[in-house]
């Protein structure tokens, strides 16, 4: 199967439903099908031999993709707040480039550029592509999409997933026409995440509307969610932490309807968990951990494990609010030590995943996983009795101070309780005497008057010595990416 399968389905399935936009102007299934493969034909006029769109989220998306599936073409989306002079280096390696830019700069002198309205337009045209024949469908090892890694702790990579990857995504998380026909779900993360790919093709094998934000702010997705009576959601965790803010301080009315919340792409706050469940009772709370390379999530916590954590008096149970869940039903983890032998539950090490969604592959360095398929995350973490997977952060991330090692989560974890703190960062630190010493980086909420001292002091009395910051940096806010991927090394250079 491939992505235009897919397609085919919620075309049949849900041909008359709409299934894109907002409910004054969007797309049913048949007409993204319909409009998906007059572009094909356009793209196989014009040459093109890769789809590139540079933008924000909105219906172009969902044509461009499809579009370039059923051209056989692969689709690569890329950030659009990268340079220009980046942006040319990226298309200018790929074949026939034929881009969608928001500006349709000529970021590479003879490449088609169009905008996205340009291209919806185009599209909806019924001559589009007249005289064309339709290619036969992709194989399933073609490529479908490329996406770059964030490059929060490397250079980025283009990381390849084939039509098989994705399928086998869909097939073994989502089931075919679940959603009632009054479900919406709103995306706000950027179209070059893979959590938006995913949201894409989930969503529209279950049948379920989906209401694109082009740029979130907290006040305009409250809105938009309540005006289009949204019931399903996805975010990271910074865009939580500020619904959160604006339902505290704001005017703004609680979404009622919101009956499913996910949140991913980054460690979150407990304490910003806390609040969000309070806020939003009636709402069952989704924790998804997975990565590019893996087509999305692998591992899920559920609104019943949310819910048994908060009820129980069990410890061990309780803590697994702080976890990633357990591993979808056709994919494994496994958390191996330093020799690459499998560690007893509570035990960290670094996390492998194996399953037919993992594709574990970049363009310039060929395939990593090894020969029976597993794939070396570079997070640590561990997992419990249960099989509940505890994500402590990437193992580039780790602080060796005076050799010994120190996970910047577990000092998070503390300094997050501090009243009045809002987001908090820890990272490793030059030091001659001890090889790193330990950087705080906070960002206190409005008002709120706090010290190094304090901080420090606070550390102190819950964690051992040689885990107290050795220094203490107020910030109006930590860098993180589009995604919500927070940037350590941009934090370095800020350290006294």
């Amino acid at each position: 199967m491939n992505l235009l399968t897919l397609l085919d389905m919620a075309a049949e399935g849900h041909g008359d439903r709409l299934l894109l936009g907002t409910a004054n102007r969007g797309l049913t299934g048949a007409q993204l099908a319909v409009r998906a493969r007059r572009g094909a034909r356009h793209l196989t006029a014009a040459g093109a031999g890769t789809v590139v769109y540079i933008g924000e989220n909105g219906l172009s998306v969902p044509l461009a993709l499809f579009a370039a599936s059923a051209a056989g073409l692969p689709f690569l989306p890329l950030n659009y707040r990268l340079p220009a002079s980046q942006l040319a280096e990226i298309i200018g390696r790929q074949d026939r480039p034929f881009v969608i830019a928001d500006a349709a700069p000529e970021l590479v002198p003879g490449t088609v550029t169009v905008t996205p309205g340009e291209w919806e337009d185009l599209v909806a045209d019924p001559s589009c592509g007249e005289g064309v024949s339709d290619s036969g469908e992709p194989a399933d090892d073609d490529e479908a999409v490329l996406l770059m890694t964030s490059g929060t702790t490397a250079a980025p990579k283009s990381a390849v997933l084939r039509h098989r990857h994705l399928v086998s995504y869909i097939l073994g998380s989502v089931d075919f026409g679940s959603a009632d026909t009054a479900d919406a779900v709103i995306v706000s993360v950027p179209p070059y995440h893979i959590a938006a790919i995913a949201n894409l093709l989930s969503n529209l094998y279950s049948g379920r509307r989906i209401v694109y934000l082009d740029r979130f702010t907290a006040r305009n997705w409250l809105e938009v969610t309540t005006a289009e009576r949204v019931t399903h959601a996805m975010v990271v965790p910074t865009m939580l932490a500020r619904i959160v803010d604006e339902l505290e301080t704001g005017d703004a009315s609680v979404p009622g309807q919101l009956r499913s919340l996910s949140y991913g792409g980054a460690p979150l706050s407990p304490v910003i968990l806390g609040r969000a469940l309070a806020l939003l009772p009636d709402a069952g709370f989704v924790n998804a951990y997975g990565l590019t390379e893996t087509s999305s999530s692998v591992a899920v916590l559920g609104p019943e494990d949310h819910r048994a954590a908060v009820a129980s008096e069990n410890p061990a149970v309780q803590a697994r609010l702080g976890s990633v869940g357990r591993p979808l039903p056709e994919v494994e983890i496994e958390v191996r030590d330093a020799d690459g032998k499998p560690c007893p539950p509570g035990q960290a090490g670094q996390i492998y995943v194996r399953g037919p969604q993992v594709a574990g592959e970049y363009r310039e360095a060929g395939a990593v996983t090894d020969p029976d398929g597993w794939f070396p995350t570079r997070d640590e973490g561990y997992l419990d009795d249960g099989g509940y997977l505890f994500v402590r952060g990437r193992a580039d991330d780790t602080i060796i101070r005076g050799g010994e090692n120190i996970a910047p989560a577990e000092i998070e974890a503390v300094l997050e309780q501090i009243p009045g703190v809002a987001e908090v960062a820890v990272v490793g630190l030059p030091s001659e005497e001890w090889g790193q010493r330990i950087g705080a980086f906070i960002v206190t909420r409005p008002g709120v008057g706090l010290s190094a001292d304090e901080v420090r002091e606070f550390a102190r009395a819950r964690l051992r010595s040689s885990k107290t910051p050795d220094t203490v940096t107020f910030l109006g806010e930590l860098p993180h990416t589009a995604t919500g991927k927070l940037l350590r090394r941009q934090l370095a250079t800020l350290a006294p």
